[in-house]
């Protein structure tokens, strides 16, 4: 397109120029406006594109105008505004679709009240222990005065089992969620709240996540006793794609008798990701082949190119047909609508909306008759994937894909035409091998950098399976729809691949974690990965080598001798802090469980701790209460060296975990890292044998440095605040992690002063059911002129020993506009 605003004189090299340039900076544009902080108008994005485009269209004009010039300069002005031009149309297709999203999110004033929603259910629901989630697409809504509220088109809720929430924080029991489809329409009381998640470094940004899914609320039912009965009133086929894929995974879970077989099945058949258990998940990343298991854009990629194969190697058998269309764009087009037809089925996801594009754009440049270089081909299909989703820049699939399209392109692998040439399947699967083994050296820097690890095995792993998947597996999945004793014969060869993956994954050596380099070691690892991977001379592929070396050694900054830093995670309602010395590193608390498939530990600690290069020395769980412990299990299982002080009763699990190193927290214990002193201040042992709640024998940890001190406190309460300070043992401390996270059972005046702390920092969930923090204990830090943090509004919060005065909230250091600001 960009080639046809030039004039016919002009040469083929600006032309070649403009079609690699042009795309490259209408991504630059895009991934520009990614980092704004805030939006602009939609009118103000909507100016800046006509305008740029009305600069593109003048593009011939321009050029012949500044050729006929006497001015050198004319030319290089002409081409330079056309350059912008082409940029700002990317930042302005991106700020216009942003504005949209925008428009469509819920109201302050509707947060945390009762409304009454007709609306139908709009995706595949998913199960799981405490009830079940699923999206909404929001018909009406009314507010408890019955006035009729505009609420965002799609929200995504939460229907729980047993016991629900009621007036402050009390628990009620609740009515069991029915069976939800896809298509039904439903009344139902919610309560919403802004879109809001955990903002952590090197963490899943789950708002973003629910910003690209148009998601503009979340919620959940209200199902207690005194609320109204949730009334079905209607089932439609409004979604009928999303029905039959939840009638399909249905009839796999009802026939498969293994459970964590049929969550395989329904992820490869039907895309619901959430129907694998997570310890199969942990197998998966572990030998590499995790990309097998879900409807990812290697999985559409191979279904594309099996089909088009198919329907070629069929095509050529019939004169007729091959004079009415080459077998080769024959198995090309009807290769990628049937790969369209099974990413529709499959969910429809991210990662398969991506590669489909991707494939389209690819096969349309190779079916126009002209030879593409291949970074043409490859940037255009990035274009692609950005109008259709700007936000697809910040997503690691996007990433491994993009660059894994690009190694293979420059190797010669990803020509078009291999997708019909079918001159056999032993020679198709040792050429398939082949791009596996090249594209997992290429991309072991990426994964460094996006995940914190690198599977070692992952290649051998992949040998395996790879074919027995995507010739096995796969297949025998989809035919289990039409023939269901498919799928008994499918979960027997899950079990065979489970027999050969889980022994593998245990392997001392089976994954390699690093710290996670910084930007400009990854570029340059990326390309070292291509260059070992690619046919090139030797000089050049140890050239690779070298260049692979800073991404794999990469070690982040530590405190000073005698130093210290804090970190305060973003976890919700729970406390998990670390603090790092100069050659050591501590954990104070392990944040909540959140469901049986998930907690702190594995959603935000153990990423995070990778990705910091992080080998906890001691792990501190200051009381038995879930909102401390939840995590605890996952960061000892990915640091088995990690000791354990706690204040736990004898029967907890933690104990077993953690083996001979673990040992009761007791008041008086002392140690020193590198010039830092850390002390046990609470409880002793007559409150370990005294008391049967868990809030009383709270671990309180007291950290000094040459500069600055810290006091974590755990959750203790009026009592055990009064006792330390008729004892003598809280002293001054430039830093407080708040009592019972801001509850008003804690954080008494005298406490207060004699902590006398410049920075408090309370760790809590937004719109937490208990209230935490409280008002009038919020007043009373304000009334003593203490600098309050709080997660919801700060997100994870680092601070230094060696410079008491400053304090860094990620959520407010590094805005984006998809990011919500609490009020």
């Amino acid at each position: 397109m960009l080639a046809t605003l030039m004039p016919e004189h002009e040469s083929s090299a600006p032309r070649a120029l403009a079609v690699l340039v042009a795309p490259a900076l209408f991504v630059l544009g895009v991934g520009l406006q990614l980092y704004q902080a805030s939006l602009w108008t939609m009118a103000a994005y909507l100016g800046l594109g006509l305008s740029a485009l009305v600069v593109l269209a003048a593009r011939p004009a321009m050029r012949t105008a500044s050729a006929r010039s006497p001015r050198q300069g004319a030319r290089l002005s002409a081409d330079a505004l056309f350059w912008i031009a082409v940029l700002a149309v990317g930042f302005a297709w991106a700020g216009f679709r942003a504005g949209l999203n925008a428009q469509d999110r819920l109201a302050p004033d509707l947060e945390g009240i009762d409304l009454d929603v007709l609306g139908v259910v709009s995706a595949l629901p998913q199960r799981h222990e405490a009830g079940v989630r699923f999206r909404l697409r929001v018909e009406s809504a009314r507010d408890p005065s019955g006035r009729a509220v505009n609420l965002p088109d799609h929200i995504l809720l939460g229907w729980y089992t047993g016991w629900g929430v009621g007036e402050r924080g009390a628990a009620t029991p609740a009515r069991q969620p029915l069976e939800l489809r896809p298509g039904e329409r439903w009344q139902l009381r919610v309560r919403l709240k802004a879109p809001h998640g955990g903002v952590n470094p090197h963490g899943f940004d789950y708002e973003l996540w629910l910003w690209e899914q148009g998601l503009g609320a979340t919620g959940y039912v209200r199902a207690g006793p005194r609320e109204p009965t949730p009334q079905r009133l209607a089932s439609a086929w409004a979604y009928p794609v999303q029905t039959a894929r939840w009638q399909v995974r249905e009839w796999i879970f009802e026939r498969v008798s293994d459970f964590r077989a049929a969550g395989i099945l329904a992820a490869l058949v039907v895309g619901d990701q959430a129907a694998i258990d997570r310890t199969d998940w942990e197998v998966f990343r572990a030998t590499g082949v995790a990309h097998l298991m879900a409807i990812s854009g290697l999985h559409v990629t191979m279904f594309a190119w099996m089909a088009s194969g198919l329907v070629g190697a069929l095509w050529r058998k019939n004169a007729c047909l091959c004079l009415m269309l080459p077998s080769s764009s024959a198995g090309l087009i009807v290769g990628l609508a049937l790969a369209t037809g099974y990413a529709v089925f499959a969910g429809w996801g991210v990662p398969a909306q991506r590669t489909v594009l991707m494939l389209a754009v690819v096969g349309g440049l190779a079916l126009s008759g002209r030879r593409w270089p291949w970074p043409a081909s490859w940037l255009a299909a990035c274009v692609a994937v950005l109008i259709w989703d700007p936000w697809a820049l910040l997503q690691a699939g996007f990433w491994l894909s993009f660059v894994a399209v690009g190694v293979l392109f420059a190797s010669g692998r990803a020509e078009a035409g291999a997708w019909s040439d079918v001159s056999g399947l032993f020679a198709k699967f040792k050429a398939l091998l082949g791009e596996q083994l090249l594209i997992g050296l290429a991309l072991a820097p990426l994964s460094l950098m996006l995940f914190g690890q690198v599977s070692l095995v992952g290649l051998l792993a992949n040998v395996f399976a790879i074919p027995w998947v995507t010739l096995v597996v796969t297949p025998l999945g989809l035919l289990g729809v039409l023939i269901a004793p498919a799928w008994d014969i499918a979960a027997l060869a899950l079990r065979a691949l489970g027999a050969v993956l889980e022994p593998v994954s245990q392997w001392p050596w089976a994954v390699w974690s690093g710290a996670t380099p910084a930007l400009w070691a990854t570029a340059l690892g990326v390309l070292g990965g291509a260059l070992t991977a690619l046919k090139l001379p030797l000089a050049l592929r140890l050239c690779g080598l070298l260049a692979l070396w800073p991404a794999l050694t990469w070690s982040p900054l530590r405190p000073a001798a005698g130093e210290f830093e804090l970190m305060a995670w973003d976890v919700g309602q729970g406390n998990a802090v670390l603090v790092r010395t100069h050659s050591h590193s501590l954990l104070f608390d392990a944040g909540p469980r959140y469901s049986r498939e998930t907690d702190a530990g594995h959603r935000v600690l153990v990423p995070g701790l990778r990705a910091l290069g992080e080998r906890i020395d001691l792990l501190v769980a200051s009381h038995r209460d879930s909102d401390h412990t939840g995590g605890a299990p996952a960061v000892l299982a990915q640091q088995p060296q990690a000791q354990l002080l706690a204040s736990l009763p004898a029967e907890h699990e933690l104990w077993r975990r953690a083996g001979a190193g673990a040992k009761p927290c007791l008041a008086g214990q002392r140690w020193a890292w590198d010039g830092v002193e850390f002390e046990i201040l609470h409880p002793d042992e007559s409150d370990v044998s005294g008391s049967k709640k868990p809030n009383t024998v709270s671990c309180v940890l007291r950290v000094q440095a040459k500069s600055g001190s810290a006091l974590l406190s755990g959750d203790i309460e009026v009592a055990q605040e009064a006792r330390l300070v008729e004892a003598g043992l809280v002293r001054q401390s430039d830093l407080l992690l708040v009592p019972h996270h801001g509850s008003k059972t804690s954080s008494s005046a005298a406490f207060l002063d004699a902590v006398a702390p410049r920075l408090a920092v309370v760790q809590a969930g937004y719109r937490n059911r208990f209230g935490h923090p409280a008002p009038e204990v919020l007043a009373r830090y304000a009334a003593r002129g203490i600098r309050t943090e709080d997660s919801a509004h700060c997100g994870a919060l680092r601070w230094r020993s060696d410079d008491v005065h400053a304090v860094h909230c990620l959520r407010l250091d590094a805005p984006r506009y998809w990011r919500h600001q609490p009020p």
